[in-house]
């Protein structure tokens, strides 16, 4: 689109986020992700990016990686996600991801590395699998934001060492090779809303969590979510109030003001004298409401490969483009001879 002789996308700031696809979204996604997404599509020029490299780093089965990718992509688009305000894309589909980890994994320091939390915590995860590339997998994650030259990167407490890193490694770069890269700067989204597990509400909802019971996924029935919902871990004074040190109500009100609209006061208004089990259905009605039309959406284009495929190729296009466009300008700075 252009306007004025200038093409709309180059004016405005650009952002860039991904999904591992590592599991099946949960309605944290939507809450903590998607849902910002969508408002952000409109005020940035977009790039979403489905980061199939990233999920490697522990064990996946071939198959089921696949359809999770194009799962990924269809609860991107039920959501809201408009293709053609925003570039959708599969990272794997642009080898420059590749390609800027290695350069850029050269100039990045041993403990720089090994301070990165996430890796500390996933390695405790998977001790039979600590591998390479769950060691490097900031420098990866750096490459995704700094070769489309992102102004700006959503992200949560557990991401903000990663962009930090991002950071430090651009400026770097920048410094010993001359300006090439975008220093990003993190964005706070509008819309909040952290979803704890059903189980654990101390830990954040997982789509890997082995007790299917602590995760409302994107595509359960609404029988289903209630009955979630309904066994979800509380506390044994059964008084609706918003604490934030009584983690499992606290969680289940966050919900129910999320699916609702309701404001913590109005929840704790309308359940005055009535106990968890009236609170626990009238959650699990409201945030089975709040699912349904995403999970239909998502049916009705998960069934439409050739959408899928078409809108994956035109992301490849247009990300493969503005990849390169940076990935050459590394390549000739660090003395790379190009033909």
């Amino acid at each position: 689109m252009t306007e004025n002789g200038f093409n709309m996308n180059e004016m405005k700031k650009r952002i860039l986020s991904g999904v591992t696809p590592s599991g099946f979204l949960t309605i944290g996604h939507i809450t903590g992700a998607l849902k910002n997404w969508v408002e952000m599509q409109n005020e940035f020029d977009s790039f979403f990016m489905v980061a199939d490299l990233h999920a490697i780093t522990t064990r996946q089965v071939a198959a089921d990686l696949r359809q999770r990718s194009l799962d990924t992509v269809a609860f991107f688009l039920s959501a809201g996600i408009d293709p053609e305000k925003s570039t959708i894309f599969m990272q794997s589909h642009i080898p420059a991801h590749a390609e800027l980890a290695w350069v850029l994994s050269c100039s990045t320091g041993m403990g720089e590395c090994q301070r990165m939390t996430q890796f500390k915590d996933k390695s405790a995860k998977n001790v039979d699998n600590v591998n390479v590339g769950l060691f490097s997998y900031p420098v990866l994650m750096a490459c995704d934001i700094l070769l489309y030259q992102a102004n700006y990167v959503p992200v949560g407490e557990d991401q903000k060492q990663h962009l930090e890193l991002t950071r430090t490694l651009a400026q770097r770069y920048n410094h010993n090779y001359s300006d090439t890269f975008t220093i990003p700067e993190p964005f706070i989204p509008k819309i909040g809303g952290r979803i704890m597990s059903l189980q654990e509400p101390t830990s954040k909802m997982s789509k890997s969590d082995v007790n299917q019971n602590a995760t409302i996924y994107l595509n359960d029935s609404n029988e289903m979510i209630i009955k979630k919902i309904k066994r979800a871990v509380t506390d044994s004074d059964a008084l609706v109030k918003y604490d934030k040190n009584k983690h499992g109500i606290a969680n289940l009100m966050e919900l129910y003001s999320i699916a609702s609209g309701k404001s913590y006061n109005d929840i704790e208004s309308e359940f005055r004298g009535a106990g968890y089990g009236d609170f626990k259905q009238a959650v699990g009605e409201s945030v089975a409401e709040f699912v349904a039309p995403i999970r239909d959406n998502f049916m009705k284009y998960r069934s439409d490969k050739k959408l899928l495929n078409e809108i994956l190729e035109l992301g490849r296009e247009k990300a493969g483009r503005e990849a390169q466009k940076t990935l050459r300008k590394v390549y000739k700075k660090v003395g790379f001879y190009q033909l």
